[in-house]
């Protein structure tokens, strides 16, 4: 179980950024829960511990807040003599006008952590915060940077438009799961393949990562988080989905639906029990959590194509209703074996379906940025007719450039018959009306490509008279990789590397 601090360069840099403005700045940290945000503030402030302090709120009544709070202000006033325990300013104006006037010819950062907590039992506190703001602490040299895990809490009293502070932060942190990229340096231990079960399983949140024991199999891991003695893999969704919902029941049954496999607003209401009214509304506010979200085919102009589809994009809900959900009474009473078998089994189709191709389209996105393909490609998705669907499809409409993909998830090395098939299907994904436009083909393997798939794999684009005929498009090119060399590329591509 590795402690380390990894990755948040380009947050890190932001931060760094604004502390040597030398201007007095508001910085507004989100994101869902046990993503980092702690740790990132925590690791910045430990960099200048004589120019700031963290100061985390707690769930405790709004005297015991703000003597807290008033505590930590005023021993880092004077560090030399601890604070009187009962020692506190009169109310929050107080306190922040204090801020103000330590940090006048002293650059200083103070760093608010659970913020939320503030608000819930203080519904005055960013109104207050505001008003410090404009009158104080906008003119001091502070940086104070705010930070929660509430999500619509934090929409609504920081981040919207009808928000007390709307318009006076300098710096809005939506802080995101760790990238696989990043895999690499923290479990060394593990093969590429089991870092994408992991993945698969508990996503990029660095504080599922930190449970476990790379000294484990996959799987052993698995079994232990699951013990009933360790019950949180239960209690996650649960108390992720609170932060936005109340009422979880119709939201759980399209969420399982989801995780199924059922894409389709018809597909999940009918698995869901539910008319498509309802069904499409509960899907909108899911969208609105960010663990969700409607995917259109990349090559459609509109977003409101009635060719939508629904995603459970969070990879550990969507771990926990495709095989969870189901067992939570037999895994109450340690009754695992048959659950952990039947991860075992679905297991590989499932990273297919989900973690590979995600990884695989994150790989376009970035080589185009690399200039690693030869053809420009702006956005990255799917396409899918009535009868198939192209995992990987990237698109530049303005260069008339299509990049197209198949995923395989593979033991053994594969031969081309994968890559003939794809190449038979793309007149069918050129935009209607149009031609003239190239298209680069890749083929991602996981386990490889055979030896004579690679000698001749640009016969696929070469031989293909029937789609060539059609003169829509030309080819660009075709490149074979595997789970190596995707894995060496997201390594070295990501912005976030070990940061100690």
């Amino acid at each position: 179980m590795k402690s380390g601090f990894v990755g948040r360069n380009r947050e890190l840099s932001l931060l760094d950024r604004t502390w040597e403005t030398d201007k007095a700045a508001l910085v507004v940290l989100y994101g869902r829960r046990r993503v980092g945000k702690t740790r990132l503030l925590t690791h910045w402030i430990k960099r200048h511990e004589a120019d700031g302090f963290y100061w985390m709120a707690e769930a405790t009544s709004a005297l015991d807040q703000l003597r807290s709070f008033s505590q930590a202000v005023d021993n880092f006033a004077d560090p030399e003599t601890q604070a009187p325990l009962d020692f506190t300013y009169a109310n929050w104006e107080q306190a922040l006008r204090q801020v103000a006037l330590m940090s006048r010819g002293k650059r200083m950062a103070i760093f608010i952590d659970e913020v939320t907590y503030l608000m819930a039992v203080n519904p005055d506190f960013i109104a207050v915060l505001q008003k410090a703001w404009d009158q104080w602490l906008s003119d001091s040299d502070v940086v104070l940077a705010l930070s929660g895990s509430q999500m619509s809490l934090m929409q609504k009293q920081l981040l919207s438009y009808q928000a007390p502070l709307y318009g006076r932060s300098t710096a809005q942190i939506n802080l995101p799961p760790l990238p696989f990229g990043v895999s690499r340096s923290y479990f060394p231990e593990y093969s590429a393949a089991d870092r994408i079960a992991i993945y698969a399983i508990w996503g990029g949140v660095p504080a599922y990562w930190e449970r476990l024991n790379p000294s484990l199999t996959v799987m052993e891991n698995l079994q232990i988080q699951l013990e009933p003695s360790n019950t949180w893999m239960l209690d996650e969704p649960r108390i992720l989905l609170q932060d936005f919902l109340t009422d979880l029941y119709n939201y759980v049954g399209i969420m399982r639906a989801m995780a199924q496999g059922h894409e389709t607003l018809s597909d999940i209401s009918n698995r869901a029990g539910l008319s498509g009214g309802p069904a499409s509304k509960y899907l909108s506010i899911l969208r609105d959590t960010g663990f969700v979200e409607r995917r259109v085919p990349v090559t459609e102009r509109s977003t409101d194509s009635r060719r939508g589809r629904y995603f459970v994009t969070d990879p550990y809900l969507r771990f926990y209703y495709r095989f969870l959900a189901a067992y939570q009474s037999k895994l109450a009473m340690g009754q695992q074996q048959q659950m952990l078998l039947n991860i075992d089994q679905h297991l590989p189709a499932f990273i297919k379906a989900n973690t590979w191709q995600e990884l695989c389209r994150e790989w376009l996105l970035l080589a185009s940025a690399q200039d690693e393909i030869p053809v420009p490609v702006e956005e990255v998705g799917s396409d899918w007719k009535r009868s198939f669907t192209i995992d990987v499809v990237g698109i530049s409409e303005e260069d008339r450039s299509l990049v197209l993909g198949c995923c395989l998830w593979n033991d053994k090395p594969v031969g081309l018959a994968p890559m003939v098939e794809l190449v038979k299907r793309t007149s069918a994904i050129i935009p209607k009306g149009e031609d003239d436009w190239q298209v680069y083909f890749v083929g991602f393997a996981a386990g490889g490509w055979t030896e004579t798939a690679v000698a001749e794999a640009d016969s696929v684009i070469v031989d293909d008279k029937a789609a060539r005929a059609r003169r829509k498009w030309h080819a660009a090119g075709v490149r074979l990789v595997d789970l190596a060399q995707i894995d060496e590329d997201l390594a070295r591509w990501s912005d976030s590397s070990l940061s100690i």
